[in-house]
């Protein structure tokens, strides 16, 4: 009974939260005025005789893009921390702890000191290549754990994971002092932004987000059992090295696609899964889909501020979850610490 007036606040929220994000802005357009234009544009209905041609084009071409865009990011990346955290037991694990945001950030950043651009995708160069180098990264990074540890534990794979973000930010680091004249380019990439989004990014984003997800939840009873133990999921027949593969393949694809279309945001998926658990319990079959709706809502208002805060500037919205993340990332290690 307290699960599903959880869950139905939380989707009124989200929808509150969606409304703002599209009607806050250097125009106010109202909520009944926002419905008027999304049926008007999906259904054909009449709009409202109040309503300007310039409201519609501010709606239905920048804001509704752009709000779902932050929506479905948001929501991929707290997923993909909900499993990353549950896999490796640990509750700072993140996309950052196996190096898929610094891999990203090089495939990004190849395409931005060089300018290359592959005729097929096109435009979508750039979103490929940090998926691809994303990925990478995370391969690496499993395989070097298979080969030091057979078994592989945990703290293995954690380590393996910094040392080698580590060593990809220091690459990171030598391309900005040699292409200098991107260096805002990189820098801005590095920590995020929705500007500029279009329907386009939304169309091919939210397939892979939902078909990621959906999957996920598939595993929802090998991840409770993974979370009592490895030894307890082995003996009722998980076969946990595989399950494991398979987990952080996913997650990291959930993140570095999320992550290629709009630059590296962090803390997100730090932050939504403690605080779906905190109200939903340790459930996956609930905490992965409410975590989805809760990342891509903190996402929403997170862009939101970042865009209106100074305007007519905007700030990166990396730099607001950071705000936001940093204390708690400080408040989840010292609460643990304070347990043990």
């Amino acid at each position: 009974m307290k699960t599903r007036l959880y869950t139905l606040i939380t989707i009124l929220i989200c929808i509150i939260v969606i409304l703002m994000g599209i009607g806050i802005g250097s125009i106010y357009v109202e909520p009944k005025a926002t419905l008027s234009i999304l049926m008007n544009k999906l259904f054909s209905t009449p709009l409202l005789h109040d309503i300007q041609d310039a409201s519609v084009s501010i709606v239905w071409n920048l804001r509704i893009p752009r709000t779902v865009l932050a929506f479905i990011v948001g929501g991929a990346l707290a997923v993909s921390g909900t499993v990353m955290q549950s896999v490796l037991k640990n509750p700072l694990a993140s996309s950052y702890t196996l190096g898929v945001s610094s891999g990203a950030s090089v495939g990004a950043g190849i395409v931005i000191l060089t300018g290359i651009t592959i005729p097929v995708i096109g435009m979508f160069t750039l979103p490929i290549f940090g998926l691809t180098f994303g990925l990478l990264t995370v391969f690496l990074a499993v395989s070097f754990t298979a080969k030091l540890d057979k078994n592989m534990s945990n703290n293995t794979i954690i380590l393996v994971g910094m040392v080698l973000s580590l060593f990809i930010n220091a690459i990171l680091t030598l391309m900005s002092a040699l292409g200098r004249e991107h260096i805002q380019q990189l820098i801005f990439w590095q920590m995020g932004s929705f500007s500029s989004r279009e329907w386009s990014s939304v169309l091919i984003l939210l397939p892979i987000v939902i078909i990621g997800v959906l999957i996920l939840m598939r595993y929802s009873r090998e991840l409770d059992l993974m979370t009592f133990g490895e030894e307890q999921a082995s003996a009722v027949g998980v076969e946990t090295t595989k399950v494991k593969w398979v987990l952080l393949g996913l997650s990291a694809a959930l993140t570095g696609s999320a992550i290629s279309f709009v630059g590296v945001i962090g803390f997100i998926d730090l932050i939504a899964p403690h605080v779906v658990r905190k109200f939903f319990g340790s459930s996956h079959k609930i905490v992965i889909p409410m975590s989805m709706f809760i990342g891509g809502a903190f996402m929403v208002i997170c862009d939101l501020i970042a865009r209106t805060i100074v305007s007519p500037s905007e700030l990166p919205v990396g730099a607001i979850t950071a705000l936001v993340g940093a204390p708690f990332f400080a408040y989840v290690y010292f609460s643990k610490r304070k347990v043990r």
